[in-house]
C-alpha cells in the first residue's frame, strides 16, 4: 500500500467570515496537484477553522481564557520561570497543556479558541468541498497536543468528517495466528501526525492533501473524532502524580477530623 501527503499553499490570511471550503478548493486548483478525486482526506489546522468562525479573544495573555476554557484542572507544575504550566480538560473533554487556547500567529493583543464543535466544523468543511468538486473527500481538523511521558509534541485529529477515525483488529490474527483482542490504531490521529510534517508550524501552510487511502473515506455521518476521547470512567490518569497525592492527603486529613477522639 502506497499513499501520498503534500501541503496545500497559497491560502491567504483567514478572516472571521471566509469560506474556508472555496479558499482550500482553489488553493488545490491553483497548485502543483491533480484536481481533488473521490478519496483525497483534506487535513486541516484547526487555527484557520478558528479564524473563519471567529473564535478570536482579546486578552492581554491567554491565561484567563485557559481559565474560561478549563473544566477540570489535571496537574500543574511551577516552572522555574516562574509560570505555571496547567494541563487541563477543556469543554471538549479533551486533555492537553493550557486548554488549546493558542497565542501564536494570532494579531497582537487576542488568543484564538478552538472550535465550538470540531467535528460539526469538519462536517461542515467536507460537504463544502464535495459541493464545490464533485470529490468524495473527507476532512480532519488537527491541533497540537504534547503526550504523557513522552518528551514533545505531535498533530491530532479533534475534528473528523467523511474519514474512519479507527480501526478495530479485534478478531483478526497476527502473523503468528494469535487472535487479537484490544489493538485499535487510532487512523485519525496517525493522519494528522503524518500531515504535520509538510505542514509545520512556520510554513504558512495550514492544509494537507492525503492521497492513496481512500478506503478510509466514507459517508459525513461516520463516527467523528469526540469518540476518540477517552470515557472519564475508563481514565486511569485522571490527575497529576503531584494533584493526586494532594487530593488523597486533603481526603484523609477531612476523614481524620471527622473521626471522634478516642476515649
Amino acid at each position: 500500500m502506497r499513499f501520498s501527503v503534500e501541503g496545500i499553499p497559497g491560502l491567504p490570511e483567514i478572516e472571521p467570515g471566509a469560506d474556508l471550503a472555496a479558499l482550500i478548493a482553489d488553493a488545490v486548483a491553483a497548485g502543483e496537484s491533480a484536481p481533488l478525486v473521490d478519496g483525497d482526506i483534506l487535513v486541516v489546522t484547526s487555527k484557520v477553522v478558528s479564524k473563519a468562525e471567529g473564535r478570536i479573544v482579546q486578552a492581554d495573555d491567554r491565561e484567563q481564557a485557559i481559565t474560561d476554557e478549563t473544566v477540570r484542572v489535571v496537574a500543574t507544575k511551577l516552572n522555574p520561570s516562574g509560570a505555571v504550566t496547567r494541563i487541563v480538560e477543556n469543554r471538549l473533554g479533551i486533555i492537553g497543556a493550557a486548554a488549546g487556547v493558542d497565542a501564536s500567529n494570532t494579531a497582537p493583543g487576542t488568543v484564538l479558541l478552538l472550535p465550538l464543535d470540531p467535528d460539526a466544523s469538519a462536517r461542515g468543511l467536507a460537504a463544502g468541498l464535495r459541493e464545490l468538486t464533485g470529490a468524495r473527500v473527507g476532512v480532519l481538523l488537527s491541533d497540537t497536543l504534547g503526550r504523557a511521558w513522552r518528551q514533545g509534541q505531535t498533530d491530532i485529529a479533534i475534528g473528523a468528517a467523511g474519514v474512519q477515525v479507527f480501526d478495530d483488529f479485534a478478531g483478526r490474527t497476527d502473523a503468528s495466528g494469535r487472535e487479537l483482542a484490544v489493538t485499535k490504531p487510532c487512523l485519525a490521529d496517525e493522519l494528522t501526525a503524518a500531515a504535520e510534517l509538510v505542514k509545520g508550524k512556520t510554513s504558512g501552510i495550514p492544509v494537507a492533501l492525503v492521497r492513496g487511502l481512500g478506503h478510509l473515506v466514507g459517508d459525513l455521518d461516520l463516527p467523528g473524532a469526540a469518540t476518540i476521547v477517552r470515557p472519564a470512567e475508563d481514565d486511569l490518569f485522571r490527575l497529576g502524580a503531584d494533584d493526586a497525592y494532594d487530593e488523597g492527603y486533603r481526603a484523609g486529613f477531612d476523614e481524620g477530623q471527622r473521626e471522634e477522639p478516642q476515649s
